[in-house]
């Protein structure tokens, strides 16, 4: 029997009761939904072989319809994004080794190149159960704040701690060399069979206090593998953020 060849799927959770921005994915961009310029970006990657919208809320549903993407609709109650992509991937019938790419639904200025670089390793290395994305800090402000994610890792790119706080504490500043620091994007890539599993997992003990579901696995002794990539990406959590967004697309577009 031909072994079938590993498919890539990005599922991009999308939900339309949001603490700090609610209906953020129907929010417009240069006269388009933000949810759209997701999908339409996702959909110019060629190692994708599907691109699906994961929502609780038909109204996001029927946008997305709108335009001609594919979705799915989820149950309103998961805790975490995790949650709702295993629940999506569940539905889909995604096999066991399939790789599962989660996309956020507030990044509409993602490189395409971020997909491959996060889905890669998982290709590469049929033993490892996810990856993500880090990126080196150049913003010194970004250093000390808690909504940018750090994190450390090992000669071999697994990681071994993702934090608010600064990570690595200098404790003797007067050496004259700061640590480089490394900050955490949202993209994962998950194998559809570890997806399951990692979400049946009880919440871990750092997890609940860094609010940082990555932790998880890590302390439930599973790898993460961390790609770095020379593309921050642009989150969108406020209005105000919608403009700056607008601003770069008219800024390339003219």
């Amino acid at each position: 029997m031909e072994h079938q060849k590993t498919q890539v799927i990005a599922i991009i959770p999308a939900r339309y009761e949001s603490n700090r921005f609610r209906g953020k994915p129907l929010a417009a961009i240069a006269g388009k939904p933000m949810i759209q310029h997701v999908v339409e970006r996702a959909q110019q990657v060629e190692l994708l072989s599907r691109v699906i919208v994961a929502t609780d809320d038909n109204r996001i549903c029927d946008c997305v319809q709108s335009f001609g993407g594919e979705y799915v609709l989820t149950r309103s109650d998961h805790v975490s994004g995790s949650d709702r992509l295993a629940e999506a991937a569940e539905r889909l019938g995604i096999s066991e080794h399939d790789v599962v790419v989660n996309i956020q639904g507030d990044q509409p200025l993602f490189a395409a190149e971020v997909v491959e670089q996060v889905a890669r390793p998982l290709l590469d290395d049929p033993s490892l159960p996810m990856s993500t994305l880090i990126y080196k800090i150049v913003r010194p402000e970004e250093i000390n704040d808690p909504n940018h994610v750090k994190t450390v890792f090992d000669r071999n790119h697994n990681a071994l701690y993702f934090s608010r706080s600064p990570i690595p504490f200098q404790r003797n500043p007067e050496e004259g060399i700061t640590p480089t620091y490394y900050k955490h994007l949202g993209f994962y890539a998950y194998r559809k069979g570890f997806l399951l599993t990692f979400v049946a997992l009880p919440e871990g003990e750092w997890e609940r206090f860094e609010k940082l579901e990555q932790l998880r696995a890590l302390e439930f002794g599973y790898r993460i593998r961390v790609v770095l990539t020379e593309h921050d990406s642009i989150e969108v959590d406020t209005p105000e953020e919608l403009l700056r967004v607008e601003a770069f697309l008219a800024g390339r577009n003219g």
